[in-house]
């Protein structure tokens, strides 16, 4: 989704219907990313969370996103698949204060650890069920019906910490000059357009250039 796009997203819902695509390291390697046409080098480093001798990645997502929702499986099946020194954190965008609700969503779901149970069906119920989960009574009401506990979700919810994060991961979008979603930010230097499956041979290919040094 492409940040001037957004409103006519957050309205038209689509389906979902997506396949995992395995991404091998090989083929990476035989596919040189091109700087400026595959991915982009960034002219100010992007400061990481991880330690030395990691490689962080994130992704750059927004529920309301039919091309992240789409994404969403192959990349799952790529974390199950990447090499142990790779770190990935998500990232929620907000290209408007709406987005906002959405982000809070997905930092709730993360501090209670229900990323693993709900986030695929968040995708799920935006985009196969079309149901607007943009403003917070949906959502809250959503999420109790998944059975979390309501109290509990709207205390994370409307928390300090939360809306922090929220706030951390516009910056990281804004330091990453990202316009559209989804995208990847690779160890602080390099921004990937959504380019499907063709993503994450990207992100492999840069991921073994870290690598070698």
């Amino acid at each position: 989704m492409q940040r001037r796009d957004f409103s006519r997203s957050m309205l038209a819902f689509a389906g979902t219907a997506a396949s995992g695509l395995a991404v091998s390291p090989a083929l990476a390697q035989r596919v040189g990313p091109r700087e400026g046409v595959d991915y982009v080098k960034l002219a100010k480093p992007v400061p990481v969370e991880s330690a030395a001798g990691q490689v962080e990645v994130l992704e750059f997502f927004a529920y309301s996103c039919v091309h992240c929702a789409n994404f969403e499986p192959a990349f799952e099946q790529w974390i199950q698949q990447k090499p142990a020194h790779v770190v990935v954190r998500r990232m929620p965008v907000a290209f408007s204060p709406e987005f906002v609700p959405m982000q809070r969503l997905y930092f709730s779901l993360e501090a209670m650890g229900l990323v693993d149970k709900l986030h695929a069906k968040v995708f799920q119920a935006f985009h196969g069920e079309r149901q607007p989960l943009v403003a917070p009574s949906a959502i809250i009401d959503w999420v109790a019906k998944q059975g979390v506990d309501r109290v509990r979700f709207t205390e994370v919810f409307n928390a300090k910490p939360t809306g922090e994060k929220a706030a951390r991961a516009v910056e990281l979008q804004d330091a990453y000059e990202v316009e559209g979603t989804p995208a990847l930010g690779v160890a602080g230097r390099y921004h990937i357009k959504g380019q499907g499956p063709h993503t994450l041979v990207v992100a492999n290919a840069l991921i073994a250039g870290l690598r070698k040094g």
